[in-house]
């Protein structure tokens, strides 16, 4: 089982990547979260849980708590900001 991670703007800067395919064992957006906070101090704060991003969940966009299914596409987008 695993999901399509992509990553966008500054989280894709400071992550180093803009997608990759992660193991899932099944969970939700906040199992997730807490999956790549473990990663290392990076990690730990471009995804720290008071920064603002939204999650995409196979294209659409959801709030709080919701199940990530296997082979799910997620994206990780930053706060949109400009003139």
């Amino acid at each position: 089982m695993s999901i399509r991670i992509l990553y966008f703007g500054r989280l894709k800067d400071a992550l180093g990547r803009g997608e990759e395919t992660l193991d899932w064992a099944g969970g939700d957006s906040s199992t997730l979260l807490a999956a790549l906070r473990c990663r290392g101090n990076d990690w730990a704060e471009a995804l720290a849980e008071g920064k603002v991003f939204r999650l995409v969940v196979n294209q659409q966009v959801v709030r709080g708590e919701v199940t990530i299914p296997d082979g799910a596409e997620v994206g990780i987008l930053p706060p949109v900001t400009g003139g």
